[in-house]
């Protein structure tokens, strides 16, 4: 009888390993052997975990662009334009699509021409303020830039995964689809949450912020995180693929703009 416990513990955690690694492989460009990647049905829950990962990655890219001595603008600049390919541009061209979709005034237009792959004027705009805004707060950052690329790419992520929760999907088919058929409520939004949470305990135990100020931060963090998503689906009426994707890239760029305060 002792052995069934067992068993079912070691089938969840080789199930959790392979799907943690399968949206590593989905929302990155790292490239993982495909038997460790053949567990694609709950990935979206890894989303804020894949996130902290990415900021952590940029974080230790930035300390060796230091220590190579190159200057602060162009160290930052780099730093954003590995953001963008370390995701294949995956969330950029999200944004962008959105963008042009959003500038079309009739609404049942709307869906056509985000689906439409040419970059309209709007989609090149948004994908300019975007960069601009990462590479400027990150360059006037005064907290500690690990926790603040960590912070901002996992919490937007977490927005992410909120939208896929609470809207609609609005596309019958589509690669946002299956993330929804596969969400588990609640507890492929607390798993990131609780991520975030502890990652958001260093703020405190390294002595950078006070517990007043980590709460505002925290709050912040999530407001914006949840805010964006809210936003897309007022102005469309749910989610799509794109719209998931605007979401990563205008949190970020928003708290980035709110860590600055600090």
């Amino acid at each position: 009888m002792s052995k069934i416990p067992i068993n079912y513990l070691w089938l969840w955690i080789s199930d959790s390993i392979t799907s943690f690694l399968s949206a590593v492989i989905f929302y990155t460009i790292i490239p993982l052997p495909i038997k460790w990647t053949n567990n694609w049905s709950r990935i979206a829950r890894w989303c804020p975990v894949v996130g902290l990962l990415i900021g952590l990655f940029l974080a230790l890219l930035n300390i060796l662009l230091q220590f190579c001595g190159l200057p602060s603008l162009t160290r930052n600049a780099l730093v954003v334009a590995t953001w963008v390919a370390i995701t294949g541009g995956l969330h950029l061209d999200g944004a962008m699509d959105t963008a042009d979709g959003l500038s079309v005034t009739d609404t049942e237009r709307r869906l056509e021409v985000m689906k439409d792959s040419v970059t309209g004027a709007f989609g090149a705009i948004a994908a300019i303020i975007i960069l601009l805004l990462k590479t400027v707060t990150i360059s006037e950052m005064s907290l500690p830039l690990w926790l603040v690329l960590m912070s901002a790419s996992g919490w937007a992520r977490w927005g992410q995964v909120m939208a896929i929760a609470f809207y609609p999907y609005l596309r019958e088919t589509g690669k946002g689809a299956f993330h929804q058929e596969n969400m588990r409520l609640p507890q492929d939004i607390l798993l990131g949450l609780f991520c975030l949470l502890g990652c958001s305990s260093f703020w405190l135990t390294l002595g950078y912020l006070s517990w007043s100020q980590v709460g505002i931060i925290v709050l912040g963090n999530s407001a914006i995180a949840f805010g964006t998503g809210y936003w897309f689906h007022k102005q469309l009426g749910g989610h799509t693929g794109d719209t998931y994707g605007a979401v990563v890239e205008w949190s970020e760029a928003l708290i980035l703009c709110w860590l600055t305060v600090f």
